[in-house]
C-alpha cells in the first residue's frame, strides 16, 4: 500500500513539474513575442497637409472650396504612396525635361504643361495606348496626320519627342483660343476639344473647377496639378534622390539622311553603334528599313561612343530640387 502511495506522488510531482516546466517555457515564448513585436519598427503614415489654394497653368484654385479639396485630396494621397513611380518619374524628367521646356516656351504655352506629359505616358517614349495613341504626349494617328507628322510602316514621328511637342503645343494653343481657358484645354488633351465645347454650352461656364466631366475627365487636371506639386518639392514628400539617380540625355552626332535605307542593322554598324542603340536613340525609326521614296529628309542620332559610359560627375541636374546633392 505504502509502495502504491509513493508512486503516486512521484507521478503527482513528476507531472506537476512538467506542469511548470511547459508554464515557463510558455511564458518565457509570450515574452519573447512580446519583446519581438515591441522592438519591431512599425511604419507609420501621415497624411500631407493640404494648402489653401494652388496654381496651375497661371490659374489659381481655391482648395478652400470643400468640393475642389476632396478633389484635390484624392489625388494627393494617390501620389504621395506611389513611390516607384515617383521616384522613377523624377529619374526620367532630368532626361526629357530640357528638351520639353524651351518647346513649350517657343510655342507660348505655359511650362506647367511638361506635367501633363508625365501624366498622359509617364515620360516613356515608347508608351502607346489600346485607342493607339503613341509617344510622349498620346498623340492618335489621325491627330498626328492632320498636323502633317508621318505615319508608315518604317516611321512614326509621334515617337520624335521634338516635333510630338510641337503638335501638342498647336492643339492646346487653339484649344485655348476656342476656350479663354487652359485647364480647358488640359482637359481636351484628356476628353476631345468637340466634347468640352459642348459642355461649356451645357454647362454655361468655362470654368472647369465647375464644371462636370466623366470621372476621368474630373480628375484629370488635378493629376496634372499633383504631379507639378511633386514634382517641384520632392522631398517635401519624403521622395529623396541623388545626382547620381538621375537619368541624361546621352550626347549624340546627328546624320542627316534623305534617301532610302534598306537594313538599319548595317546602317548603325557603320557608325561603330548596335541595332538596339540606334533604336532606342530613335524610336521614331520603326522597323529594320528606311523606305524613302520622297527623299524627305530625317535626322538620325547617333550616340558617341565616350558618352556610352555611366559618369555621375556628367551628369546635369536640371533642377536642385530633384536631388539631396545637387552640388
Amino acid at each position: 500500500m505504502k509502495k502504491i502511495i509513493r508512486k503516486r506522488i512521484s507521478l503527482i510531482a513528476y507531472l506537476l513539474s512538467i506542469g511548470m516546466l511547459l508554464n515557463c517555457t510558455a511564458e518565457d515564448t509570450q515574452n519573447s513575442s512580446v519583446d519581438s513585436f515591441e522592438n519591431f519598427i512599425q511604419p507609420s503614415y501621415c497624411a500631407p497637409e493640404i494648402p489653401k489654394e494652388a496654381e496651375l497653368f497661371g490659374e489659381k484654385i481655391d482648395l478652400q472650396n470643400y468640393y475642389l479639396r476632396e478633389r484635390y485630396d484624392r489625388e494627393l494621397m494617390s501620389f504621395s504612396f506611389w513611390h516607384s513611380n515617383i521616384f522613377l518619374l523624377i529619374k526620367r524628367a532630368n532626361k526629357f525635361f530640357p528638351i520639353i521646356e524651351p518647346i513649350l516656351k517657343e510655342q507660348g504655352i505655359p511650362d506647367d504643361f511638361k506635367y501633363l506629359v508625365l501624366i498622359e505616358s509617364t515620360l516613356d517614349q515608347r508608351a502607346i495606348s489600346p485607342a493607339k495613341a503613341a509617344g510622349m504626349w498620346q498623340i492618335l494617328p489621325t491627330t498626328a496626320e492632320e498636323a502633317g507628322l508621318i505615319i508608315n510602316e518604317d516611321v512614326d514621328e509621334r515617337y520624335n519627342l521634338e516635333k510630338s511637342t510641337v503638335v501638342a503645343c498647336k492643339f492646346l494653343k487653339r484649344t485655348y483660343e476656342l476656350t479663354n481657358s487652359w485647364s480647358l484645354a488640359a482637359a481636351s488633351y484628356n476628353t476631345g476639344r468637340a466634347r468640352v465645347l459642348k459642355q461649356i454650352q451645357q454647362q454655361q461656364t468655362n470654368n472647369y473647377y465647375e464644371m462636370l466631366f466623366s470621372e476621368e475627365t474630373n480628375r484629370y487636371v488635378f493629376r496634372i496639378l499633383m504631379a507639378k506639386n511633386i514634382m517641384e518639392n520632392p522631398k517635401q514628400f519624403g521622395f529623396l534622390l541623388k545626382k547620381s539617380d538621375l537619368y541624361s540625355q546621352i550626347d549624340c552626332d546627328v546624320v542627316k539622311v534623305d534617301s532610302t535605307i534598306n537594313n538599319l542593322t548595317d546602317f548603325a554598324k557603320g557608325y561603330g553603334i548596335s541595332y538596339q542603340l540606334l533604336k532606342d536613340s530613335n524610336p521614331w525609326l520603326r522597323s529594320n528599313r528606311l523606305k524613302n521614296v520622297e527623299r524627305r529628309e530625317y535626322l538620325i542620332k547617333i550616340p558617341k561612343k565616350e558618352a556610352l559610359r555611366f559618369d555621375e560627375n556628367k551628369i546635369k541636374v536640371h533642377n536642385k530640387n530633384w536631388v539631396i546633392d545637387p552640388q
